[in-house]
Order: structure tokens, then C-alpha cells, then sequence
């Protein structure tokens, strides 16, 4: 038997962001056996924490999906930590170090809020007219309508598109039957009181397509790009989910040279599973 926690990610309301599975106390696990439990939560992340193998961390996560494993996920990332926390975590310093596939990664603290540093992007600058093609037959958008386009993949392989307002990015009905496969990540500008930018998150690969909730990495590495050209300032609040139910909350700072991506958390699970 193992602890057991399933947290929502990027909400303080349960069952209104991004769900995420913790196995709080992995060692000892094989990595066929966290891929098996992974593919049977059917989630789109599943964590594993493990010692760290670096004295400088905290702790170690690897985080798989149903059919693969991830070096780093922004809401894992957070939702781990938020699971380590509650189960008695104590970090060595102020900031916690969070050791994953990708590297450390610093965690601040702000209340019941965590944040983590943006990781550097991999693959930056501009799509070419192809793929710009590609990702408008995707969207069944004509390229007028795309105010700006970017590589924007620090792991998952995301191509941003930035629309022209937050209606833009909710209108979208992107082609399930396109055969073309990107991760694109969609945003447009809004004006309210509950948030400064529209988000989503539209995958399609290995014959599948869908939308994410609440993606921390996305709105990491949007954030790069649009506080770098100047189309967005910090702070800045995104709303993500919408299209699906879902109320996200993805809290965008910059502080000591580096943009912090945040968001609240909350435990709707906790108890033991049999692995």
C-alpha cells in the first residue's frame, strides 16, 4: 500500500481545474509499474515522488501520461509539490527544489499559492509558412486571423498562436480529422476583472485529439513570448478551461529575471493504493 493523494491544479474550487495523481511515497517502484498505474488512472498526468538523487533538491517527480513519461509538466509540478507539502514535506530552504527528468526547478511559496521558474524553451522563433498552414487547417482558420505565431516548446512541443481577442480563442473548432498533428496552444487578449488572457491547450497525435484544462508548461513558455515582444506585461492572470467546464486560474509574475507561472491547488483525494 502506498499514499495516495489526487489534487486540482491551478483552482482553489475542487473538481475545476486540472487533476493530477500523486503516489506520495514511490521508491522502490519499477518504471513499468508507475507507466501500468499511470495508463490505468486514465489522467493526463500521474506522479511518482521519489528521494532525490541531487543534495540540493527536496525531492524527486517523474510524471508520466497514460502512454509516455515527461522530463517536466508545469500543473504536475505544482500539484506534487502542494501533495508533498500536505504530507509533511519540510523544504531545506526557503525555495523548494523540485528534481525531475528536466532538471531542478525552483518553488516559491505565497500562502497556500506555489509558483515555478519558467524553464528555458528548446525550440523558439518563428513557424515556418508551412506549419502555419498546417496548424490553420487545424483550426479551420484563415491565416488573416492569426495576429502572431511562435514556437513556444520547452518539452511538449507546443506552437502558440496568439488570436485577436479572448472570442477569437472560444470560437475555435479545431478539425478532429485534420491530418496534420501539432500541440498548438491558443491565446487572446480579454478585458475583465477575472483575467487579462484567454488560453487553450488543443493536442493532436497518435490519432487522438482533445483539449487540456489548465497547462502549466503552456502558459510558461506563452509567457516567454509574449512578455519578450512586448505583447503582454506582468503581472497577468489566464483563464484556461473554459471550453470544457473548467475555471483555471494561471498567475504570470516576473521577479529576479526570471517569470514565475502560479496558481492554487487543492486536495480532493487522499488515501492508499494497492501497488
Amino acid at each position: 500500500m502506498r499514499n495516495f493523494a489526487q489534487v486540482d491544479v491551478f483552482t482553489e474550487q475542487p473538481y475545476r481545474g486540472n487533476p493530477l495523481a500523486v503516489v506520495l511515497d514511490a521508491e522502490g517502484m519499477t518504471e513499468q509499474e508507475m507507466a501500468r498505474f499511470a495508463n490505468w488512472t486514465n489522467l493526463s498526468e500521474t506522479t511518482f515522488l521519489l528521494p532525490p538523487t541531487d543534495p540540493t533538491a527536496d525531492y524527486r517527480v517523474r510524471i508520466f501520461t497514460p502512454s509516455t513519461e515527461y522530463p517536466f509538466a508545469g500543473h504536475p509540478t505544482l500539484g506534487s509539490c502542494h501533495a508533498w507539502l500536505e504530507s509533511g514535506g519540510v523544504p531545506k530552504a526557503e525555495q523548494i527544489i523540485q528534481e525531475c527528468g528536466a532538471g531542478l526547478i525552483p518553488i516559491r511559496r505565497d500562502g497556500d499559492r506555489l509558483a515555478f521558474a519558467a524553464p528555458p524553451v528548446i525550440r523558439g522563433g518563428d513557424p515556418s509558412d508551412a506549419e502555419l498552414e498546417q496548424v490553420c487547417a487545424i483550426l479551420q482558420l484563415d491565416r488573416s486571423e492569426i495576429v502572431a505565431a511562435q514556437w513556444a516548446d520547452n518539452g511538449p512541443g507546443w506552437i502558440a498562436v496568439l488570436l485577436e481577442s479572448a472570442d477569437a480563442v472560444l470560437a475555435v473548432q479545431p478539425d478532429a480529422g485534420a491530418a496534420e498533428s501539432f500541440d498548438i496552444g491558443l491565446a487572446g487578449r480579454m478585458e475583465s476583472d477575472i483575467a487579462d488572457l484567454e488560453v487553450r491547450a488543443l493536442y493532436k497525435a497518435g490519432g487522438h485529439s482533445g483539449e487540456d484544462p489548465v497547462t502549466g508548461s503552456l502558459n510558461a513558455s506563452l509567457a516567454q513570448w509574449l512578455l519578450r515582444d512586448g505583447l503582454m506585461t506582468a503581472p497577468y492572470v489566464a483563464r484556461q478551461g473554459t471550453m470544457l467546464g473548467r475555471s483555471g486560474r494561471v498567475m504570470i509574475e516576473e521577479a529576479g529575471g526570471e517569470i514565475w507561472v502560479g496558481g492554487s491547488s487543492v486536495t480532493c483525494v487522499r488515501g492508499q493504493v494497492v501497488l
